[in-house]
């Protein structure tokens, strides 16, 4: 069976399962929770995060700044040209640590948290959707600032550049939602989460959009997935044409990176997008994925250091 059927299929049969969707939709898996893999682990929306203090420091060796550049500046070109206006431009670093990917699994505190099969953890802040009494909730982070910076929660909600930014990504989810649910609104716009980032603590910038599905939105699973991915805020708008751009100037193969990972508990759904990314590549060394949003009014060196910002364990 496809990825669609499958899914539809243990909805319409109210059956608990795993699911764990690759960015491009290429790759996936899907198992019974009665039979999920020992090699799989999970974490949802984990309410009791604990700071850890046995935490070491990360090696990075992050792309150099004259490439990012040289990557910023034709998307700016994209951009300019009018076939984007909002694009989530990630990089790959490497990074070397005394940890294993399950150590890592296992000494991060995040709210979404996957351990999969020895072949990548994520410890993700950030849902993708969730779905309970008939009812759809997405929630899109874009904007992110250092919680050290004084006066850093005004600072980021009056930046004007954060603003467009955060409001082209709910515009996006709210048409998004709008293609398998109705009456859709935006029930919370731009409120601040603070997020344990390693060494130090970072403010993102969410909203909370809802839609109303049909009753048996349960053996639609499939059709809401597969219409909703790839997850707008870690493409851009417009997302088709968006994907092709960041395809074209990325220039490597984001795999799992930014897909998702959920579960259907047999009633309710609940899903994370997979940022906070580490992977081992083909010869078993690390990949850290990260990235940030690109507009018209984005700078080079501070997109940059975000993209850096982002590498740690929380």
């Amino acid at each position: 069976m496809t990825l669609k059927e499958t899914l539809n299929s243990y909805g319409k049969e109210k059956e608990p399962f795993f699911f764990c969707i690759s960015y491009d939709l290429k790759d996936w898996e899907v198992h019974k929770l009665s039979q999920l893999p020992l090699d799989i682990q999970y974490s949802l929306n984990n309410q009791n995060q604990t700071t850890s203090k046995n935490k070491n420091q990360l090696n990075i060796k992050p792309i150099n700044f004259e490439k990012y550049k040289n990557k910023f500046n034709t998307l700016q070109t994209q951009i300019e040209n009018g076939n984007t206006y909002l694009a989530n431009l990630t990089s790959q670093t490497k990074l070397t640590t005394e940890y294993s990917l399950k150590d890592i699994y296992t000494i991060a505190n995040a709210k979404f948290k996957l351990y999969f099969k020895d072949k990548f953890v994520c410890f993700s802040p950030e849902r993708f959707i969730e779905c309970k009494n008939n009812k759809i909730y997405t929630y899109p982070m874009k904007g992110t600032i250092d919680a050290s910076i004084k006066n850093a929660k005004d600072t980021i909600l009056n930046n004007q550049k954060e603003l467009a930014e955060h409001t082209m990504i709910v515009d996006l989810l709210r048409n998004d939602l709008s293609i398998v649910s109705h009456d859709v609104k935006v029930d919370k716009f731009r409120y601040c989460e603070t997020i344990d980032a390693g060494e130090k603590q970072l403010i993102q910038v969410s909203s909370q959009i809802s839609g109303k599905l049909e009753i048996n939105w349960h053996e639609n699973i499939g059709d809401i997935l597969t219409s909703l991915l790839p997850a707008g805020s870690i493409t851009g708008a417009p997302k088709k044409k968006t994907v092709e751009v960041l395809e074209s100037i990325e220039n490597y193969d984001r795999d799992f990176f930014t897909g998702i990972f959920g579960v259907f508990d047999g009633t309710n759904l609940d899903s994370a997008v997979m940022i906070r990314y580490i992977e081992k590549d083909i010869d078993d060394n690390f990949i850290y994925k990260s990235g940030g949003g690109i507009t018209s009014d984005s700078i080079a060196k501070e997109e940059y250091q975000e993209m850096i910002d982002k590498i740690y364990i929380p």
